[in-house]
């Protein structure tokens, strides 16, 4: 009798570190069902649907205003609310509920541009440096860099280098949140590298890179999203801080910083002034600090 030999299957392949599905002992991410459901119902859908409404008032501004955002209407020099002017008119004789309307877009790039920008990086960095001593030890320092000045005092220095305007707003919050996600993707890191389920990926050769890509950042979205909601709060009050001293927005562009600093001046002549711009900065704060606090709750659960 003569034997047959079979060819060992993918002796002529490279073999990969890390085999096919997931590893032995892996975790599920985190990403229950019920965390982001939790907008459906409470609180949270209350908090969606009042940032929902101020955004949808910004896409459509040009829609819904009466008039241009600048536009100047003659014999209108501060009006009280009427049938034509429902928030009433400056003392240049705008509309303010065109300059609202139109002013509420300033805040929309803030919170849906610059945070996200400011919380990528933050997150990039932290999941990079964290799993390595010497870049953790690194990054940490350049953290504490960033900390260590007050937002106001880092307005201040970045608008002498760049100028008032909405950039600055913008680098301002994006040099805040990094540090924030930094270092809570950090804590994260040094949370999850010590499981289980992330040993036994290495166990059976699977490489830094792959551990962090597959399994520390799907289980930091968790507290990363309850960030995004608190930190697009704090982010409206920066652009608000801004544009009241002088360092934001630049006048004729409307912000709703800008409109509550005129609505103070004018407080004495035309009371009515800054009441439509300080309800939609509520609203916007109230909705993002109810949608986290949701999905902080979620969390728990």
């Amino acid at each position: 009798m003569s034997a047959t030999f079979e060819p060992v299957a993918g002796v002529d392949e490279p073999i990969s570190p890390v085999p096919e599905g997931p590893p032995p002992g892996d975790a599920p991410t985190t990403r229950r069902p019920g965390f982001l459901h939790s907008l459906r119902k409470g609180r949270g859908l209350v908090g969606v649907i009042l940032v929902g409404t101020v955004v949808a008032l910004g896409l459509l501004a040009p829609l819904l205003a009466p008039y241009g955002p600048n536009e100047q209407i003659e014999g209108a020099n501060l009006l009280g609310p009427s049938s034509s002017h429902w928030l009433g008119t400056d003392e240049v004789n705008r509309d303010v509920l065109s300059r609202t309307l139109f002013g509420i877009r300033a805040d929309l790039v803030v919170v849906f541009a610059a945070v996200p920008i400011g919380a990528a990086l933050g997150v990039l960095s932290g999941l990079v440096t964290s799993w390595w001593t010497t870049t953790d030890v690194i990054a940490q320092r350049f953290f504490d860099l960033l900390l260590a000045f007050p937002t106001l005092i880092l307005a201040i220095l970045l608008t002498a280098f760049f100028g008032p305007g909405l950039f600055t707003i913008g680098i301002v919050i994006v040099a805040v949140e990094i540090p924030v996600f930094g270092r809570l993707v950090r804590t994260s890191v040094r949370t999850i590298r010590e499981m289980p389920f992330v040993e036994a990926s290495q166990v059976v050769g699977a490489g830094s890179w792959w551990v962090l890509r597959r399994h520390i950042l799907p289980n930091s979205l968790e507290p990363l999203t309850v960030q995004l909601a608190v930190s697009m709060s704090v982010a409206v009050f920066i652009e608000g801080a801004m544009s009241f001293l002088g360092l934001g927005v630049r006048p004729p562009d409307p912000s709703l910083g800008s409109l509550i600093k005129d609505g103070v001046r004018l407080m004495y002549n035309a009371p009515f002034f800054a009441v439509g711009p300080l309800t939609l900065v509520v609203a916007l704060v109230l909705g993002l600090l109810l949608i986290s606090q949701s999905l902080a709750e979620a969390r728990r659960v």
